[in-house]
């Protein structure tokens, strides 16, 4: 299984043996452990739970502490599921570290994106502002949102101001620079989801 959790660190810069720069987002990733195997006799598919990133116990709740103590590993923040064939090749308290990607891997990136907050229509969807001259009074306004007689209502799914990010975003294809083992570090190109410190989903790509 290529997966693992991490979190994002920032944005820097590679210079290539060839001398181009690339600009890439720096990732820790893991080390992740093992904290459940779902079966398809049990739960219905089979898949395993792992978790990632250290916590105090006071900020963890008695139940979530005994799951953590039936799985026998340490406290953790963040849990996460994945889609795996056969749970028999994983143990519980396994532990899962960035060496399962290597160098020139495609994957993909699942974070959190960053909250804008409430948003009108021209920075969230994009629209031309109306004209500031001549006594308009719809400069930065949605204008009409509604049709005549037919059909006599607004159609669903129009464009309206309201909370923009703080939403599920995944980027696709995104290639590996650069693996450190030592440090738990993945370099990736280009830039992935959220703020500096935002929690991240990183798994082989399903469709490169």
């Amino acid at each position: 299984m290529k997966a693992i959790l991490g979190k994002k660190i920032g944005m820097t810069q590679l210079f290539m043996e060839d001398g181009t720069v690339v600009p890439v987002t720096v990732l820790e990733a893991g080390p992740c452990v093992v904290t459940q195997k779902k079966t398809a006799e049990t739960d219905g598919y089979n898949a395993i739970q792992i978790a990632f990133g250290d916590i105090r116990e006071k900020l963890v709740t008695k139940p979530m502490q005994g799951h953590f103590k039936k799985a026998g590993t340490a406290l953790k923040r963040s849990l996460h599921e994945y889609h795996v064939d056969n749970t028999d090749d994983f143990t519980l308290g396994q532990e899962i570290k960035v060496d399962v990607f290597e160098k020139g891997d495609v994957v993909d990136v699942q974070g959190t994106s960053k909250g804008k907050g409430f948003q009108g229509m021209i920075v969230r969807h994009n629209a031309a502002r109306g004209p500031m001259t001549h006594g308009s009074r719809n400069k930065r306004k949605p204008g009409s949102i509604g049709a005549c007689a037919d059909p006599s209502r607004v159609i669903k799914g129009k464009r309206m101001p309201g909370q923009t990010g703080a939403k599920t975003v995944t980027v696709q294809n995104i290639e590996v620079v650069e693996v450190d083992a030592d440090k738990n570090v993945l370099l990736v190109k280009g830039a992935v989801p959220g703020a500096r410190g935002g929690l991240l989903s990183i798994s082989k790509a399903v469709k490169a």
